[in-house]
C-alpha cells in the first residue's frame, strides 16, 4: 500500500471516529437515541430491547465517550497529515500505540460486563486505524529487501 493511500485511510478513520463520537454526544439531545439505543442493544448481544441511554450515569458515560472518539479520530486525523505522512515509521508507531491502549482495556471491559460483542465492532474500529499502518510497513520494508 502506497503511503498516500495508508494516510488517506487513517484520514478516512478519523473522520469515521470524530463523527460516531459526535452522534454520540448529539444522540443524548436529539433523535439520534433511537440508533444509540439499538446500538447498546447490539453491543449486549442478543437484540433484546433492554439496553437504551437512559439514566444520568448512562448519558454522562455516552457524553464522555462521544468526546473521546471525537478526540481520538482529530488527534489521528493531524498524525496521519503533520508526521505520518512524512516519517511513517515514527507516526505510524504513535498511532498503532494510541489504538491498542484504546482497544485492550475498552474491549477487556466491554467483555467482562457481558457485552461481548462490543469486541467485534471494537475490532472492526482497530482494523480502520491498524491496517493502513500495517500494510504500508510491509510495502516499504518488502522494497527496501
Amino acid at each position: 500500500m502506497t503511503l498516500d493511500t495508508s494516510t488517506r485511510l487513517l484520514k478516512l478513520a478519523a473522520l469515521s471516529s470524530v463523527l460516531f463520537g459526535l452522534a454520540m454526544v448529539a444522540a443524548l439531545v436529539s433523535p439520534l437515541k433511537t440508533v444509540f439505543d439499538v446500538f447498546l442493544d447490539l453491543v449486549h448481544y442478543p437484540l433484546d430491547r433492554d439496553q437504551s441511554l437512559t439514566g444520568d450515569s448512562a448519558r454522562v458515560l455516552a457524553a464522555i465517550t462521544g468526546g473521546l472518539m471525537c478526540g481520538l479520530g482529530a488527534l489521528v486525523w493531524r498524525l496521519a497529515t503533520d508526521i505520518y505522512a512524512t516519517d511513517p515509521a515514527r507516526g505510524g508507531n504513535i498511532i498503532l500505540i494510541g489504538v491498542v491502549a484504546w482497544y485492550l482495556p475498552d474491549s477487556f471491559g466491554s467483555y467482562m460486563v457481558g457485552a461481548w460483542f462490543n469486541v467485534v465492532l471494537n475490532t472492526g474500529f482497530l482494523a480502520m486505524f491498524a491496517l493502513p499502518v500495517i500494510l504500508h510497513r510491509d510495502t516499504s520494508q518488502a522494497v527496501k529487501a
